[in-house]
């Protein structure tokens, strides 16, 4: 039986009266979101300037700074951890894990193929908010499949934001007709997909840059690498680039049975877009995010998304003998270079040496993460047979 000490129980009843006050003065309960407070090419004051703007527009928003404590910002909670990327990314994971913070706001974040993240822009010709699907990670290593997913996911996240039956359109690069074809197929079979149209006279769900100044639809749907384009266009044309001053950032982390909701910002994000990425991390959290996603992924499982997408996969070569995973062991370095259509085939390349490794996808694109006593090594055998 645990005895707690009149000071133990003083705190607690502090603390949960505190959260009813906020609770009630938000109208909502009480969320906290972790922030790295340290990686910015603005200074760490930057990150502390946007959190705090945070709060002020979100009554029931608790920042909690997750790195070294700043001088000057006593109005701020922090985890404190030295100043060293590793540290403070596994003290956010461990925040996260035991329930400490609902979600995180991160400057870097290596997520496993098969997750990416939604992100959300003002768009310049009518000042209207839109969910660019997506802008970092991916959904899958073919851009076809991860283009119709990353549609799946552009609705549940405008969905866990409150927004009623988003209208979606495709940006018109490569495939988009074949994504408009299969998300069509899927809206025949019962999925609950709106498609947008065109501000040009043709209209249609085919957007061209027109559209997406003018913010034609509510989710647009490209790749990432396009939308991890648009998204620093977006938010950084007004400044020459260095400074990031508009929008919401990178968006929220989502993936079949991915759990967290892990934000991302940019280096050069500012203080209004990483308190954008805060209040939208909030609502994201407070719309349960990963709950909805499963709801619509279950959705899109019942009007045939997997068969489909085997159907629209490229055929490939016979693949040689089957290759055994070494035993699992912790992942500390990257390796960058390897194209995202290679990544799985790199894996598979290291663990025929006996080397463990596992694949991400870094902000920077897609890596390979092996344990740190192997990294010269893994480097040495992906050099010799050409992925990087």
């Amino acid at each position: 039986m645990t005895v707690m000490t009149n000071g133990t129980t003083k705190r607690m009843i502090g603390e949960a009266l505190r959260e009813i006050v906020l609770s009630a003065r938000s109208g909502g309960p009480l969320v906290r979101v972790g922030l790295m407070a340290s990686g910015s090419e603005l200074g760490p004051e930057e990150l502390a300037m946007g959190a705090i703007l945070a709060m002020r527009s979100r009554p029931g928003l608790e920042v909690v700074m997750i790195g070294p404590r700043l001088d000057g910002y006593d109005q701020l909670s922090f985890i404190e951890t030295p100043d060293c990327e590793e540290d403070i990314s596994k003290a956010m994971e461990l925040a996260l894990k035991t329930g400490e913070i609902s979600a995180a706001v991160a400057l870097h974040y290596p997520f496993p193929l098969g997750v990416t993240t939604i992100g959300r822009v003002v768009t310049p010709a009518r000042g209207k908010p839109m969910f660019i699907a997506s802008t970092t990670g991916a959904s899958a290593t073919d851009r076809i499949e991860a283009m119709v997913r990353n549609a799946v996911y552009g609705i549940a996240v405008a969905r866990s934001l409150g927004v009623d039956q988003p209208s979606v359109g495709i940006l018109n690069i490569e495939g988009a007709q074949m994504v408009f074809r299969a998300l069509g197929r899927l809206r025949d079979n019962g999925f609950p997909i709106t498609f947008g149209s065109s501000v040009r006279k043709d209209g249609g769900a085919i957007l061209r840059g027109n559209d997406i100044l003018a913010g034609a639809v509510d989710v647009c749907v490209t790749d990432t690498l396009t939308g991890n384009v648009l998204i620093k266009m977006f938010s950084a044309f007004t400044t020459g680039g260095g400074y990031e001053s508009t929008g919401w950032g990178y968006g929220p982390s989502v993936g079949s049975e991915w759990p967290l909701i892990v934000s991302i910002i940019s280096r050069a994000s500012g203080a209004p877009v990483i308190s954008g990425a805060l209040q939208y991390t909030a609502a994201a959290a407070n719309g349960s995010l990963p709950e909805r996603v499963s709801e619509y992924l279950s959705l899109a499982e019942k009007a045939g998304l997997s068969g489909m997408l085997s159907e629209l996969k490229p055929s490939r070569p016979a693949e040689g003998p089957e290759v055994k995973m070494p035993p699992k062991e912790p992942t500390g370095d990257e390796i960058h270079g390897i194209d995202v259509l290679s990544i799985e085939d790199a894996v598979r390349c290291l663990w025929k040496e006996q080397i463990y490794a596992e694949s991400a996808m870094g902000c920077t694109g897609p890596v390979v993460k092996v344990p740190g006593r192997f990294l010269e090594e893994a480097e040495e055998v992906l050099r010799k047979e050409g992925y990087i």
